[in-house]
């Protein structure tokens, strides 16, 4: 009987480890709720509170068993901050990239790596980047980017509980300073934690929170890499999704800056909206359960992917 009891406490903690490998809407909720509260004030680069979102993107990797690259989690670089036309004086301070890296299974492919990307920063108070110019106020960034960032967290925890399904790498990074003008891809495309040729596909989540009725999930750079648009389509159906793929249209976020150094790339979002960089952009109006039906659909195509057989080759669309 007491060993039965012993076996017992064992496995129930081991069961709840396993159960938070899970995809859920209430750790995307939690997640998000963190990132766009008002004591984050809208998460610019160079502040207090954007440290402190760096300090919690690093204990949810610890977490979730991310390994860190070249022993930090860490790559700090300086941001030339935005300022209203006119102003001559222009701030440069520190932030950070988040890195962390998941190791695949295969002896040879484990060498190549897939990156999954989202920017954990936001526009502040404000500033040059808002579409209320004359407003001082939080602009707590709930869909962008904070659901963005919620779902790289998920779907970071749930390969690291399948790793051994995983042939290749996988990169999982929160980029700093994307709104000063992707700083933080452009310094890490620049500075790359890998041989950067080893870097086959990068795919990222700018806006990811307001999946709309018709359950549409937007998508540009698919034509990038072999098959891509067969296979970003072929998941709609099976996540309950409506893909709008494109094969070209890469632009206006981090994967930019990949796919200016030859790697392919797929940016996904859920559309555009009037609260869009405004004190609107609020927890309030995203979709949990909607971005979940995401997190699923990325986390396939992701797990697809570090385990296809061909190689995967880049494919222009200029």
């Amino acid at each position: 009987m007491r060993l039965l009891l012993t076996a017992l406490l064992f496995l129930v903690p081991f069961k709840n480890l396993l159960a938070q490998a899970d995809i859920t809407e209430d750790e995307i909720k939690q997640h998000i709720e963190f990132l766009a509260a008002k004591e984050n004030k809208g998460r610019y680069p160079g502040t207090a509170e954007n440290r402190k979102v760096v300090n919690y993107l690093i204990e949810d990797f610890r977490k979730s068993g991310i390994s860190k690259i070249n022993s930090t989690y860490r790559q700090p670089f300086k941001a030339k901050l935005k300022v209203k036309k006119g102003v001559l004086d222009t701030p440069v301070v520190k932030t950070w990239n988040v890195i962390g890296v998941i190791e695949g299974s295969d002896p040879q492919l484990k060498r190549e790596y897939i990156v999954l990307g989202a920017h954990c920063d936001h526009i502040g108070m404000g500033g040059p980047s808002s579409k209320k110019k004359d407003t001082v106020a939080i602009h707590p960034g709930a869909d962008d980017n904070a659901s963005g960032t919620a779902a790289l967290l998920e779907i970071g925890e749930k390969l690291s509980a399948n790793r051994n399904q995983l042939k290749r790498s996988i990169i999982i990074i929160a980029f700093g300073a994307e709104e000063q003008g992707l700083l933080g891809s452009k310094y890490f495309t620049s500075h790359p934690t890998v041989p950067l040729e080893s870097i086959k596909l990068m795919m990222n989540m700018d806006m990811v929170g307001r999946l709309n009725e018709k359950r549409e999930i937007y998508m540009g750079g698919a034509g990038t890499f072999n098959s891509g648009m067969e296979l970003m389509k072929g998941l709609g159906a099976e996540c309950n999704l409506n893909p709008i793929v494109h094969a070209g249209e890469v632009g206006g976020s981090d994967h930019v800056s990949f796919y200016k150094k030859n790697i392919s790339v797929l940016g996904l979002h859920t559309g555009g909206h009037p609260q869009y960089h405004t004190p609107e952009d609020v927890i309030s109006l995203i979709n949990i359960k909607g971005e979940k039906q995401v997190c699923e659909y990325i986390y396939k195509a992701i797990v697809h992917m570090a385990n296809v057989s061909n190689p995967i080759s880049f494919i222009n669309q200029n």
